[in-house]
C-alpha cells in the first residue's frame, strides 16, 4: 500500500514539475485531467489491498461493511 502511495506522490510531483516547465494553461489542464484519472485509481487499489489484508482477520459481516463503506465514499464523491 505504501509503495502505491509513493508512486502516486512521485507522479503528482513529476506532473507539477511539468506544469512549471510548460508554462501553458492548456497543457496544465490536460495534465491535471490525467491526474484526475490516476488519483481515484490509486485510492481504489490501496483500499482493495487494505481490505484484502484485513479480510483474513475479520468476520464476513465486517468485510462487507468495509466494502459498503468504500462504495459509499465512491458514490458520495461522484459528480
Amino acid at each position: 500500500m505504501a509503495i502505491l502511495r509513493i508512486i502516486s506522490g512521485l507522479i503528482e510531483i513529476g506532473i507539477a514539475i511539468l506544469f512549471i516547465k510548460s508554462g501553458r494553461v492548456d497543457t496544465a489542464l490536460r495534465l491535471n485531467a490525467f491526474l484526475g484519472l490516476i488519483g481515484p485509481l490509486i485510492f481504489i487499489l490501496v483500499s482493495v489491498l487494505g481490505v484484502a489484508a484485513i479480510a483474513v482477520k475479520l468476520s464476513w459481516t465486517k468485510v462487507i461493511l468495509l466494502i459498503l463503506g468504500l462504495a459509499l465514499v465512491l458514490l458520495g464523491t461522484k459528480s
